[in-house]
């Protein structure tokens, strides 16, 4: 059931994006396009609430509940960046606005460290939440598979950090002309 509803978050956090970018700019209503770009928080709300009381009622967590605790914790770290991103490829696209710029050289190698410390907070959050729902259920027996979550956390930031490293080292060169 929780993987389910993860599916059905996913969705609908892409689902109030793309409706918010739609009513911003080709129905040029910014106002309702705000409110419906403002869903997208909301979605990680009803994640949580349903992860946590299908827990409380006595299911025994899964890998599914890990899985929540990481796209909860990767929706609110890159949330607002994600949103940033669509909206300038919508402007572009469908608004005239300027065309994405694409970083290279120093620029993007801050873009990466950026990630970096992005995706720690990101690994932070789930791992709080898992601690969180750890508490809340208080029955190790229950939550045993949680813990599978923190080698995964490890190996992104791992991830993350030789990405860092590799750019700082090889710069993205600009664009051929």
């Amino acid at each position: 059931m929780i993987l389910a509803i993860i599916i059905a978050c996913e969705i609908g956090f892409w689902v109030a994006i793309a409706a918010g970018l739609a009513t911003r700019y080709l129905l040029r209503r910014p106002r309702v396009g705000a409110v419906l770009l403002a869903m997208a928080p909301v979605i990680d709300l009803v994640l949580l609430t349903a992860t946590a009381v299908d827990l409380s009622r006595g299911a025994t967590a899964s890998w599914h509940h890990g899985l929540a605790a990481i796209y909860l914790g990767f929706s609110i770290a890159y949330g607002h960046r994600m949103i940033a991103w669509a909206d300038v490829r919508f402007a572009h696209r469908f608004a005239s606005g300027p065309p994405p710029v694409r970083l290279t050289g120093r620029r993007h190698t801050l873009a990466c460290w950026a990630d970096v410390a992005r995706s720690g907070l990101a690994c932070a959050i789930a791992a709080a939440v898992v601690g969180a729902l750890v508490l809340w259920v208080a029955a190790p027996e229950r939550t045993a598979a949680l813990e599978s979550v923190f080698p995964l956390l490890g190996v992104v930031m791992t991830v993350e950090l030789i990405t860092a490293i590799s750019y700082t080292l090889w710069p993205r060169p600009p664009a051929a002309a």
